[in-house]
Protein backbone atom coordinates (compact mmCIF):
# COMPACT_ATOMS: atom_id res chain seq x y z
CA UNK A 1 0.00 0.00 0.00
CA UNK A 2 1.49 3.70 -1.19
CA UNK A 3 1.72 6.20 1.26
CA UNK A 4 0.64 3.71 4.44
CA UNK A 5 3.98 3.81 6.89
CA UNK A 6 4.57 1.22 9.09
CA UNK A 7 7.38 0.61 11.87
CA UNK A 8 11.09 0.67 11.03
CA UNK A 9 12.70 3.54 8.88
CA UNK A 10 11.19 5.54 6.33
CA UNK A 11 13.09 6.29 3.15
CA UNK A 12 10.77 8.26 1.06
CA UNK A 13 12.26 11.57 1.46
CA UNK A 14 15.80 10.10 0.00
CA UNK A 15 15.19 11.58 -3.69
CA UNK A 16 13.74 14.82 -1.99
CA UNK A 17 16.67 15.38 -0.02
CA UNK A 18 19.45 14.34 -2.50
CA UNK A 19 18.00 17.03 -5.08
CA UNK A 20 18.25 19.83 -2.33
CA UNK A 21 21.82 18.76 -1.91
CA UNK A 22 22.23 18.96 -5.58
CA UNK A 23 20.59 22.35 -5.63
CA UNK A 24 23.14 23.57 -2.65
CA UNK A 25 21.34 23.08 0.64
CA UNK A 26 22.96 21.21 2.98
CA UNK A 27 21.64 19.39 5.32
CA UNK A 28 21.92 19.98 9.12
CA UNK A 29 24.42 18.61 11.17
CA UNK A 30 24.00 16.11 13.74
CA UNK A 31 23.97 17.80 16.84
CA UNK A 32 25.96 16.39 19.68
CA UNK A 33 24.66 16.47 23.52
CA UNK A 34 26.54 16.11 26.13
CA UNK A 35 25.19 14.87 30.20
CA UNK A 36 21.31 15.18 30.11
CA UNK A 37 20.39 14.72 34.31
CA UNK A 38 16.64 14.79 35.59
CA UNK A 39 14.17 13.70 38.10
CA UNK A 40 10.58 13.93 38.58
CA UNK A 41 8.70 13.85 41.75
CA UNK A 42 5.62 11.48 42.15
CA UNK A 43 2.60 10.63 44.30
CA UNK A 44 4.96 8.53 46.20
CA UNK A 45 8.44 9.62 45.34
CA UNK A 46 11.11 10.63 43.26
CA UNK A 47 12.94 9.01 40.34
CA UNK A 48 16.17 10.47 38.98
CA UNK A 49 18.36 9.24 36.03
CA UNK A 50 21.20 10.19 33.50
CA UNK A 51 23.07 9.17 30.85
CA UNK A 52 26.11 7.10 31.27
CA UNK A 53 28.71 8.61 28.52
CA UNK A 54 31.05 10.91 29.75
CA UNK A 55 32.35 13.03 26.93
CA UNK A 56 35.43 15.32 26.31
CA UNK A 57 34.39 18.03 23.36
CA UNK A 58 33.80 15.26 20.34
CA UNK A 59 35.33 12.41 22.79
CA UNK A 60 33.73 9.82 24.45
CA UNK A 61 35.40 9.65 27.61
CA UNK A 62 33.75 6.79 29.13
CA UNK A 63 31.00 4.70 27.87
CA UNK A 64 29.68 3.66 31.16
CA UNK A 65 30.24 6.68 33.99
CA UNK A 66 27.96 6.60 37.03
CA UNK A 67 26.12 9.81 37.55
CA UNK A 68 23.77 8.99 40.31
CA UNK A 69 25.80 9.43 43.12
CA UNK A 70 24.70 7.78 46.52
CA UNK A 71 24.09 10.71 49.34
CA UNK A 72 22.38 9.11 52.44
CA UNK A 73 19.49 6.52 52.31
CA UNK A 74 17.14 8.13 51.81
CA UNK A 75 18.64 10.62 49.18
CA UNK A 76 20.56 10.15 45.94
CA UNK A 77 21.72 13.00 43.65
CA UNK A 78 22.86 13.12 39.79
CA UNK A 79 25.63 15.29 38.53
CA UNK A 80 26.38 16.71 35.30
CA UNK A 81 29.81 19.25 34.22
CA UNK A 82 33.39 17.59 35.33
CA UNK A 83 33.37 13.89 36.74
CA UNK A 84 35.52 14.65 39.31
CA UNK A 85 34.35 17.83 40.72
CA UNK A 86 30.25 16.01 40.83
CA UNK A 87 32.05 12.97 42.50
CA UNK A 88 33.96 14.78 45.14
CA UNK A 89 31.06 17.23 45.93
CA UNK A 90 28.83 14.36 46.33
CA UNK A 91 31.41 12.37 48.40
CA UNK A 92 32.17 15.02 50.66
CA UNK A 93 28.51 15.81 51.50
CA UNK A 94 27.54 12.12 51.73
CA UNK A 95 30.40 11.88 54.75
CA UNK A 96 28.92 15.37 56.16
CA UNK A 97 25.33 13.88 55.92
CA UNK A 98 26.75 10.84 57.75
CA UNK A 99 28.60 12.77 60.24
CA UNK A 100 24.94 14.67 60.90
CA UNK A 101 22.91 11.65 61.40
CA UNK A 102 25.67 10.10 63.87
CA UNK A 103 25.48 13.19 66.07
CA UNK A 104 21.26 13.71 65.95
CA UNK A 105 20.37 9.84 65.72
CA UNK A 106 18.18 10.99 63.15
CA UNK A 107 18.26 10.70 59.48
CA UNK A 108 19.06 13.60 57.89
CA UNK A 109 16.17 15.81 55.64
CA UNK A 110 17.16 16.40 51.89
CA UNK A 111 16.65 20.21 52.57
CA UNK A 112 20.12 19.68 54.91
CA UNK A 113 21.74 17.95 52.18
CA UNK A 114 20.83 20.57 49.39
CA UNK A 115 22.06 23.66 51.65
CA UNK A 116 25.32 21.79 52.39
CA UNK A 117 25.89 21.44 48.70
CA UNK A 118 24.60 24.66 47.71
CA UNK A 119 26.42 26.57 50.35
CA UNK A 120 29.39 24.28 49.24
CA UNK A 121 29.32 25.60 45.49
CA UNK A 122 28.59 28.86 46.28
CA UNK A 123 32.16 29.37 48.13
CA UNK A 124 33.94 28.55 44.66
CA UNK A 125 31.36 31.08 42.60
CA UNK A 126 31.15 28.41 39.70
CA UNK A 127 35.23 27.48 39.57
CA UNK A 128 33.58 23.91 40.63
CA UNK A 129 31.51 22.78 37.74
CA UNK A 130 29.26 20.61 39.47
CA UNK A 131 25.44 21.05 38.45
CA UNK A 132 23.34 18.86 40.30
CA UNK A 133 19.79 17.46 40.58
CA UNK A 134 19.05 16.07 44.51
CA UNK A 135 16.39 13.94 45.11
CA UNK A 136 15.07 12.11 48.36
CA UNK A 137 12.24 11.15 50.24
CA UNK A 138 12.29 12.41 53.97
CA UNK A 139 9.78 12.45 56.91
CA UNK A 140 7.57 15.55 55.25
CA UNK A 141 7.47 14.00 51.48
CA UNK A 142 9.37 13.61 48.79
CA UNK A 143 11.78 16.53 47.09
CA UNK A 144 13.56 17.44 44.26
CA UNK A 145 16.06 20.23 43.90
CA UNK A 146 18.61 21.50 41.21
CA UNK A 147 22.03 23.05 42.42
CA UNK A 148 23.47 24.88 39.96
CA UNK A 149 27.95 25.45 40.23
CA UNK A 150 27.05 28.46 41.40
CA UNK A 151 25.59 27.89 44.40
CA UNK A 152 21.32 28.82 43.41
CA UNK A 153 19.00 26.46 44.03
CA UNK A 154 15.69 25.71 42.63
CA UNK A 155 12.68 22.79 44.68
CA UNK A 156 10.33 22.06 41.56
CA UNK A 157 8.15 18.62 40.79
CA UNK A 158 10.56 18.05 38.05
CA UNK A 159 13.82 19.06 36.75
CA UNK A 160 16.58 18.75 33.85
CA UNK A 161 20.17 19.92 33.87
CA UNK A 162 23.17 19.44 31.14
CA UNK A 163 23.37 20.09 27.52
CA UNK A 164 20.52 17.59 26.99
CA UNK A 165 18.17 19.42 29.37
CA UNK A 166 16.08 21.18 26.75
CA UNK A 167 14.89 18.52 24.84
CA UNK A 168 13.95 16.08 28.39
CA UNK A 169 12.46 19.03 29.52
CA UNK A 170 10.11 19.36 26.12
CA UNK A 171 8.90 15.47 27.37
CA UNK A 172 8.59 16.58 31.28
CA UNK A 173 6.40 19.57 30.44
CA UNK A 174 4.15 18.30 27.51
CA UNK A 175 3.42 14.76 30.16
CA UNK A 176 3.45 15.87 33.56
CA UNK A 177 0.81 15.60 35.84
CA UNK A 178 0.39 16.59 39.39
CA UNK A 179 0.57 13.13 41.83
CA UNK A 180 1.80 10.63 39.35
CA UNK A 181 1.86 7.22 40.29
CA UNK A 182 4.55 4.44 38.92
CA UNK A 183 3.21 1.51 37.58
CA UNK A 184 5.05 -1.47 37.64
CA UNK A 185 4.47 -3.81 34.38
CA UNK A 186 5.61 -7.32 34.24
CA UNK A 187 6.67 -8.61 30.85
CA UNK A 188 5.72 -12.51 31.05
CA UNK A 189 7.67 -14.48 28.24
CA UNK A 190 6.14 -17.82 26.66
CA UNK A 191 8.75 -20.35 26.02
Amino acid sequence: MAGEIRGGFNFENCNRNALLEKDGLKPPKALKTGTTICGIVYKDGVILGADTRATEDTIVADKNCAKIHYIAPNMYCCGAGTAADTEYVTNLISAKLELHSLNTGRQAPVVSACRMLKQLLFRYQGYVSAALVLGGVDYTGPHLYTIHPHGSTDKLPFVTMGSGSLAAMSVFESRYTPNMEVILMTLLTIG
